[in-house]
């Protein structure tokens, strides 16, 4: 995303953004939730590596989105 404030932003815009960021954060808390069911069974199978540490450092990712999505969503309100 862009570096431009949400204020900045025209109406238009905000509703494409947040669409868009809906639809990014679905899919990645998706694959991010079967990631770490499938680092859970890896785990059991084959033990610790390194490997597991990527689900919880991707996690980070989803909370910033759910953030910028929080405050489109506040913006948008603001305006109405």
């Amino acid at each position: 995303m862009k570096n431009t404030k949400f204020s900045d932003m025209s109406t238009e815009e905000l509703i494409k953004n947040q669409k868009t960021l809906k639809t990014v954060n679905t899919i990645f808390a998706v694959v991010l939730f079967m990631l770490f069911a499938l680092n859970i069974f890896i785990v059991f199978m084959k033990g610790f590596s390194a490997m597991n540490v990527v689900p919880i450092a991707l996690l980070p990712i989803l909370f910033l989105n759910l953030s910028n999505l929080k405050e489109i969503k506040k913006e948008l309100e603001s305006r109405k």
